[in-house]
């Protein structure tokens, strides 16, 4: 009984985060309601799938110490393998370089020029020319380096 409730749960752990890198990443602020609502529901589902009819605090304390320890697991051999590292969370991705929109990349990760933009805006850049490169890191951020001021 025990051994199907942490085979669940490490499923359940190891599939959502495969259709997590599948969904793609987006900046934290940028989630859009659509995304907030996939991610609960996806945890719900699959909380739903690994729970089923057997309802107990043994259960529930099993599948919490199987999430854990996969999540641990994982990321002890995320730090030890850089080509792990990089399925898993992705390399840093050129957004814009130079003037110039890397127009497939951001139709790749459904980011619009806008989105860059409000971000140059949060750093007190107004306008494209003040931009030397935007790159959307492995977290989901987006970094913006401005351009050197010329004196």
């Amino acid at each position: 009984m025990a051994f199907w409730t942490i085979l669940r749960a490490a499923f359940g752990y190891f599939f959502l985060i495969f259709i997590v890198r599948i969904v793609g990443r987006r900046p934290g602020k940028q989630l859009t309601p659509f995304e907030f609502v996939l991610i609960f529901y996806l945890g719900g589902l699959t909380l739903t799938g690994m729970v089923g009819g057997e309802v107990s605090l043994t259960n529930a304390v099993c599948q919490i110490l199987t999430v854990a320890m996969c999540h641990y697991g994982l990321a002890r051999i995320r730090q030890r393998s850089d080509r792990l590292a990089e399925i898993l969370d992705g390399t840093p991705l050129m957004l814009l370089e130079g003037n110039t929109w890397r127009a497939l990349t951001m139709q790749r990760t459904r980011i619009t020029d806008n989105d860059v933009m409000a971000m140059a805006r949060d750093q007190g850049l107004k306008t494209l020319d003040e931009i030397d490169t935007a790159t959307l890191e492995r977290n989901g951020e987006i970094s913006i380096i401005p351009k050197e001021q010329e004196d």
